[in-house]
C-alpha cells in the first residue's frame, strides 16, 4: 500500500527519555504542537506544570502551548498522523501494550537504535510483522547525534529514512532549521542494522579503554568495526549503499568516542573490573548494545558472517568470558 504524508501531518512521540525529549524539543521549536505519550506520573506532572522533564534533559524548557503530554496512549496516537517511537527497544512492547487504536492509517517512525529482545527483530521489522503495516508506511531516523547536544543547540545531523523519498522529505521538514542538518536515504535495512551494530562496537571500545588500551589500538578496533558492519550488511542484505557516509560511519564514530555514549560507558565499567550485572545496575539509561549483542548473534546464525568483534562482546556479556583475555584474543584477529 502506498502512503503519502500530508503537509499538515501532526506528530506524536512515544517515550520520555533523553532522545524522546530532544525530539519533542526539535518539533516544538518548529512551531508544532506535539502529542507526547508519557507514562511516568512524575515526568507527566512536571511537563504539564513546569514544562520540563525532571529526569532527562531537565535544562530544556518547553513552551507548554506546544506540547500535549498525556498518559492516554490511544488518545495520543488517535490525534496523530506521524507516530515517532523513542523508547528503549527493551521496553517497546510494554509501552505499546495499552494501544487499541489501529495503526493502519498512521506513519510510524522509529527513533530507536536497538533490537526487540526475545523477538530478535529490529523495530521496523517488529512493527511490520505485529501491526501489519507496509514497509512503505514505516520510517526511521538516525544520527550521528546525541540527545544532549541536540537539546543544547549544538550542530547535529539527522538522516531520515523512508522507502518513499517524498515521505522522508515531509518528515525532515518537521525537524529542519537551527543547527540541524538533514540527509535522506531509502536504505531501511542497512541504516537500522548499522545503528544497532554500532552500539555493540561502542561496547567493545569501552572495554578496551577500561582495560588500558591506547589510541593506536582503538583506531584499529574502530576501523575493523566499520569493516565488520559493512560485511554484515552486504552479506545479509546486499544493496547499493555507501557505508562511509555519516548515517553509517559517522554514527559509529560518535558512539565509540563520545562521553555521552551509554554503550561505551557500559563497556568502560566492565573493563574497569565491574561484573556485567553490577555495571548494568550502575547505568542510569539503557545501553542498547547489551541486548543487541545477544540478538545479532542469534540473527547471524542464519547468515554466518565472520564477526569477531561482535562475538567477543557477546562472550563477555553473556558467557562470562574474562574481558582482558577476550580482548587479547581479539587483537590477534584484527588487521
Amino acid at each position: 500500500m502506498e502512503y503519502k504524508i500530508g503537509t499538515g501531518a501532526r506528530c506524536a512521540v512515544i517515550g520520555y527519555g533523553s532522545w524522546a525529549t530532544a525530539i519533542v524539543g526539535l518539533l516544538a521549536a518548529n512551531g508544532q504542537r506535539v502529542g507526547w505519550y508519557v507514562r511516568n506520573p512524575e515526568v507527566l506532572e512536571s511537563l504539564r506544570t513546569e514544562g520540563r522533564n525532571p529526569r532527562y534533559l531537565s535544562d530544556l524548557e518547553f513552551d507548554r502551548d506546544r506540547i500535549a503530554p498525556s498518559d492516554d496512549l490511544d488518545g495520543v496516537v488517535h490525534d496523530a498522523d506521524i507516530v515517532i517511537l523513542a523508547t528503549p527497544s527493551a521496553y517497546l512492547k510494554d509501552f505499546l501494550a495499552p494501544l487499541t487504536v489501529p495503526l493502519r492509517d498512521k506513519f510510524i517512525v522509529s527513533a530507536i537504535k536497538g533490537i526487540v529482545p526475545g523477538d530478535y527483530q529490529t523495530v521496523v521489522e517488529y512493527i511490520h510483522d505485529h501491526y501489519g503495516l507496509s514497509y512503505k508506511q514505516i520510517g526511521l531516523f538516525t544520527g550521528p547525534s546525541h540527545a544532549e547536544e541536540v537539546s543544547r543547540g549544538k550542530l547535529s545531523y539527522l538522516t531520515v529514512v523512508c522507502t518513499d523519498p517524498g515521505n522522508a522529505q515531509r518528515i525532515g521538514e518537521k525537524f529542519a532549521g537551527g543547527n540541524i542538518r538533514l540527509s535522506y536515504s531509502t536504505d531501511l535495512y542497512g541504516i537500522e542494522y548499522g545503528a544497532i551494530l554500532k552500539n555493540i562496537y561502542a561496547l567493545a571500545v569501552g572495554l578496551a579503554v577500561g582495560l588500558g588500551y591506547g589510541d593506536n589500538f582503538l583506531a584499529v578496533l574502530i576501523a575493523n568495526s566499520a569493516g565488520e558492519m559493512t560485511r554484515f550488511l552486504e552479506e545479509s542484505y546486499p544493496d547499493k549503499r555507501d557505508t562511509q557516509v555519516s548515517a553509517y560511519l559517522g554514527d559509529l564514530l560518535v558512539t565509540c568516542y563520545s562521553v555521552y555514549s551509554r554503550n561505551r560507558r557500559l563497556g568502560l565499567l566492565i573493563g574497569h573490573g565491574c561484573t556485567v550485572k553490577s555495571a548494568l545496575n550502575e547505568m542510569t539509561m539503557v545501553a542498547e548494545g547489551y541486548f543487541a549483542a545477544d540478538c545479532i548473534r542469534h540473527i547471524n546464525a542464519r547468515h554466518k558472517v565472520d564477526m569477531p568483534i561482535a562475538e567477543t562482546v557477546y562472550r563477555v556479556l553473556y558467557e562470562g568470558a574474562p574481558a582482558r583475555r577476550s580482548m587479547q584474543e581479539l587483537t590477534t584477529k584484527l588487521i
